[in-house]
This record gives C-alpha cells, structure tokens and sequence, in this order.
C-alpha cells in the first residue's frame, strides 16, 4: 500500500483519490437503488440486516423473505459489490495517506498511523469479499447452512470498523489541513 502512496504525485493522488470516491459513491448510490426489494420486514436494513445475520435461522427467514426478483437483485448487488470494494478501498486508502501526509506537515499527532489505516482499507475489502462468498454460497441454493452465516457476520463487524477507523483518521486529516491551511504549504507553495 505504501507503493502507490510513494509512487503517485501529490496531484495526481488527489486526482486519483477523487475518481476513486466518486465510483465509490455512484457503486455505493446504484446498490442502494438495485437493492431496494431486499428491504421487508425480516430485513429491515436490506442486503445489511443479510451480511449481519449471524445466525441459520436468522439468515433462512431473510432469504425466505425475498421472492424470486429479490434474490436476483440481491445476487446482482453481491455481484456489483465486488467492484465497489475496488473503489472504496482505492479511495479510502488514498484518504488516510493524505490525511497522514497533512498531519505529519503540521506537526499534529497520529501520522504514523496512515499506513495501518490505509492497509486497513484494503483488509476491509478483503473482509467484504469473504462476506459476499458466505453470502452467496447461501444465496445459490436457497438456504442458510452453519458456517456461512456466522462468517458473513464477523466479516462485516471487521469492515465495518476498519472502514469506520480509516473515516475517522481521514475526517482528522482533514479537519486539520483545512484548519491550518493557510499557515502552511510547501515550498512550492502548494498544500500539503
């Protein structure tokens, strides 16, 4: 993860980072509208309330709440997932290089933890592919077997808190460098 924090320029990483946070966002926007069937009143947080099942039973009563076009959506957005972790890992892992980049400009503490955070990002994607294997393995024959549930959930609880942590350390970067912007810039004259 370090590479591609050295390797891209301070500009094109901005640039990069923005691409990134917009698939993110247009992914993230096209599986909230593909996924809308899969909200019932088993599954009140849709696809959500699947990944954090956790239990045969629990996972068995969602997926009996969906008809047939629901589970087409719901395979469509486990599908679509898998691009979406590309994007968001992309772009949150970018995020926390920056922020550390702008913390440690300014003396200001907890740079050091760009690289854990950023490498956070991409384990969190790691974790959601898992998740989206045990939830599909469910999904395909039509019922919930033990491990698969229980999997998907600790999966899930691992993404999110690594991606809420990297949110976290970016929303701190970022309130920093735009606290202190003005006080400081590089040499050429550029923020940090």
């Amino acid at each position: 993860m370090a590479a591609i924090q050295n390797t891209l320029p301070v500009l094109r990483r901005s640039l990069v980072f923005g691409v990134s946070a917009l698939a993110s966002m247009v992914l993230m926007l096209l599986l909230n509208l593909t996924g809308s069937s899969l909200t019932t009143s088993v599954a009140p947080m849709g696809i959500v309330s699947y990944e954090l099942a956790g239990s045969v039973e629990k996972a068995t009563a969602i997926l009996a709440s969906w008809d047939a076009a629901a589970q087409r959506a719901a395979a469509f957005n486990l599908g679509l997932d898998y691009l979406f972790m590309l994007a968001y890992g992309l772009a949150f892992s970018l995020a926390c290089w920056m922020a550390g980049d702008a913390l440690r400009a300014r003396g200001w503490p907890l740079a050091s933890l760009a690289g854990p955070l950023a490498t956070g990002a991409w384990l969190a994607a790691a974790f959601d592919a898992v998740e989206n294997f045990a939830l599909t393995s469910m999904l395909l024959v039509g019922a919930a077997s033990a491990p698969w549930p229980e999997i998907a959930r600790v999966c899930a609880w691992l993404k999110f808190t690594l991606l809420f942590l990297g949110l976290v350390y970016a929303f701190y970067g970022l309130v920093v460098k735009l606290a202190f912007r003005r006080y400081f810039t590089n040499p050429a004259g550029d923020d940090v």
